[in-house]
């Protein structure tokens, strides 16, 4: 079967706090090709500069942030040949528009549809014993648990297919994406380049 460009973009998604960040910057440590998260990132910015693009002040302009900088972070990956380990990505904003009761606009529907990752997505479930907050996650613990419920739900209506990732130590959850990812491919050094850096 002929691979495509989205073959080579590998989504995960869960709820905050459930250790995507740390295992995405596992990837990195390694070699891989990686795009940070979108939410926290924005979050960071907007706080510093006393923006209103905040979930906690104007959720539909936060969403809209998101997927401005999710499109970009897609045609990016697209443009080159590495794979790429996303936190996070287009279908987690049609998650959090649900999750947060706001509508979804028709925009949203057609990223969603038209920017395609690999079919298979890794999610990284609750974890109540590592889990933390922060100036930039201020959700608690249900919350967390109900985002992930919401991204479960989300990626599934598009098409994905979700793939657990066991709570386990860093390098075994690395390994077992490793795994599931590479299976795909029939030369690993294809998938090493040099970690996307995030954006200013």
């Amino acid at each position: 079967m002929k691979r495509t460009a989205a073959d080579r973009l590998i989504l995960l998604t869960g709820g905050p706090g459930s250790g995507k960040t740390t295992l995405l910057d596992a990837l990195a440590s390694e070699g891989y090709r990686v795009a940070p998260e979108a939410g926290r990132a924005i979050i960071r910015d907007q706080l510093a500069i006393g923006g209103q693009a905040l979930p906690w002040k104007d959720a539909a302009l936060f969403a809209e942030q998101m997927l401005q900088w999710d499109l970009r972070s897609h045609a990016e990956a697209c443009a080159v040949e590495a794979y790429t380990f996303f936190d996070r990505g287009v279908p987690d904003i049609v998650g959090y528009l649900r999750l947060s009761g706001l509508p979804m606009p028709e925009h949203v529907t057609r990223a969603a549809e038209r920017c395609r990752y690999w079919q298979k997505a890794f999610i990284l479930p609750p974890w109540p014993e590592i889990f933390t907050q922060d100036a930039e996650r201020r959700q608690d613990l249900e919350e967390a648990m109900r985002t992930n419920d919401a991204m479960v739900t989300a990626y599934s209506d598009l098409g994905y297919e979700l793939v657990e990732v066991p709570r386990a130590s860093i390098e075994e959850r690395a390994a077992f994406v490793l795994r599931g990812s590479a299976s795909r491919s029939a030369s690993q050094s294809a998938a090493r380049r040099r970690p996307a850096q995030p954006r200013p």
